[in-house]
């Protein structure tokens, strides 16, 4: 019989607890959790760049700063020079896409640097999503391009130059962005 009232009182109080809840909501209208975003938590999470660079940080870096980060915080994935296993490749397919076996990588498939920045920025390292300050971000994201050819090693990218880079795929998609 106990643990028939073991069950009754847990039945109560889960009872209990959702009349609380429920008289809550309808005495305020809504049920009173979390508070508006304030402008400056919109701010720290609106970080998309598009295609032309409008909202580029300030900072910037090179392919021999950006080596140093990605081994550290991004060959464990990529692999040393971006080789790839086990995350995908970065590098190599240029041209490949219309071929009978196509690679897609940074090189090969992404029509713009400044989407290569943004998702770096916000989902790199896969263990620690926008860890990587700005300096580090561009830094990486020279590397990856120099790995590919598309920058030369010694080029640094900010927020002027980053949006100027010419990716080998930049035409191979219906663009509607308007960045030519």
């Amino acid at each position: 019989m106990r643990i028939f009232e073991s069950s009754n009182v847990l039945t109560r109080s889960l009872a209990l607890t959702a009349l609380v809840f429920v008289a809550g909501f309808a005495v305020a209208g809504e049920p009173g959790l979390g508070r508006p975003a304030a402008e400056a938590d919109i701010a720290a999470i609106d970080i998309s760049i598009p295609p032309d660079g409008e909202g580029l940080p300030p900072g910037s870096g090179d392919a021999v700063a950006g080596k140093i980060v990605y081994d550290a915080k991004c060959a464990s994935c990529h692999a040393m020079e971006g080789k790839g296993k086990p995350a995908d490749s970065l590098v190599g397919g240029i041209g490949s896409l219309g071929s009978g076996k196509p690679v897609k990588s940074v090189g090969s498939y992404w029509p713009y640097a400044t989407t290569l920045f943004d998702y770096i920025r916000r989902a790199m390292p896969l263990n620690a999503p926008m860890s990587l300050s700005n300096e580090e971000v561009y830094a990486v994201t020279a590397y990856v391009l120099s790995l590919s050819g598309v920058v030369s090693g010694n080029q640094t990218l900010d927020a002027d130059s980053l949006p100027a880079v010419r990716m080998p795929n930049r035409d191979g998609f219906n663009d509607r962005s308007g960045v030519r």
